[in-house]
């Protein structure tokens, strides 16, 4: 924080530094982001609902608001605003892109201007991660891992299982596109991991795999047969729309945060609407954290993170601080100009 009646810098801080801040630093970010998941448990964060920006004339496409405030060590306010443009793909750009806006608690002015594409798959790959790690504690620890969607979010969720200790015999890949299937083994491989299959369907992936990931597009169900679950395996249903009523109703169900969870058509949701309740939710994620929560091991487990601005702020904050630390913030000369109530003279 600053003190108050200071005036202010204001930085901006680019991929690039983002980037080599949080390079190699995967055990790190899953204990900032445990411990973010504990404040916000405890109730010292605020997380107001996120706010959907659509487009009459590019249905597929949405820009979202993503608000917050962090006490506890993270101390800072903010808003990721992220945007999902997915025939971004076809020329070869990525999918989604964002920027993460700082704002200091004492005076509420603006610290930082972050590209946050790098944060906002950082914080979802290491909650990812981090839930693997717990949920699979009281089962026996998954040693093959499927793949559905290989996008940027894929790549990350399997950087941060490898970075912090996950090994597994075999790996499966599916893809509606072949070439990006084929990109994706092809990483696979090139990061160490042996027995990479490709699979021609999702069913079959799925019964051959004991850790599910799902990182698609998808904007509704696309997986229907409860059935193709009968193994138990544990699912990260990262990209929240793959699974159908059904499917959620058969297996055991954890979220990050019920609230946001239960809204915009996620499987979650549209479950609640099938049911008229929320009895189907066995509990959050910080319940499994707390001990109050242990999930049986012989049902197919569902994780469904909604995504929380609070975890994008806790990996915010901490490049932002190791940057001014190490001296190496681009801050922005009057940047703030009209600080005097009656003007320069």
């Amino acid at each position: 924080m600053i003190e108050s009646g200071t005036v202010p810098e204001f930085a901006v801080v680019s991929g690039a530094q983002v980037h080599h801040v949080l390079a190699g630093q995967e055990k790190l970010l899953l204990e900032l982001i445990e411990s973010a998941y504990r404040l916000h448990g405890e109730g010292h964060t605020v997380n107001p609902p996120s706010y959907f920006l659509r487009f009459p004339d590019r249905p597929t496409s949405r820009i979202i608001a993503l608000p917050a405030s962090a006490g506890g060590d993270i101390a800072v306010d903010g808003m990721k605003w992220i945007s999902s443009f997915p025939e971004n793909i076809r020329t070869g750009l990525p999918r989604a892109s964002a920027v993460l806006v700082l704002n200091d608690q004492v005076t509420g002015y603006p610290l930082a201007c972050m590209e946050s594409s790098i944060i906002s798959a950082t914080r979802t790959a290491a909650s990812a991660a981090l839930a693997a790690d717990w949920l699979s504690r009281d089962r026996d620890r998954p040693r093959r891992i499927g793949f559905v969607g290989t996008g940027l979010i894929a790549r990350y969720v399997h950087r941060y299982l490898a970075g912090s200790g996950w090994a597994f015999d075999e790996a499966g890949v599916f893809d509606l596109d072949p070439a990006h299937a084929g990109g994706f083994r092809g990483y696979l491989e090139g990061a160490g991991q042996g027995a990479v299959t490709v699979h021609p369907s999702a069913e079959d992936l799925i019964r051959a795999s004991d850790l599910v990931v799902f990182a698609t597009v998808a904007g509704e169900p696309h997986i229907h047969d409860p059935s193709w679950f009968d193994h138990a395996p544990l699912v990260l249903h990262v990209s929240l729309r793959d699974l159908s009523p059904e499917v959620i109703l058969a297996a055991t169900n954890v979220v990050d945060d019920v609230e946001h969870c239960l809204k915009a058509n996620t499987s979650v949701h549209l479950a609640e609407q099938a049911t008229g309740g929320r009895d189907f939710l066995d509990g959050t994620l910080h319940d499994v954290l707390t001990g109050r929560l242990s999930p049986a091991p012989d049902r197919p487990l569902v994780f469904s993170p909604f995504g929380l601005g609070v975890l994008d702020l806790a990996v915010g904050k901490h490049v932002f601080d190791q940057l001014r630390q190490a001296g190496e913030l681009t801050t922005i000369a009057d940047f703030f100009f009209e600080l005097d109530r009656y003007g320069k003279r």
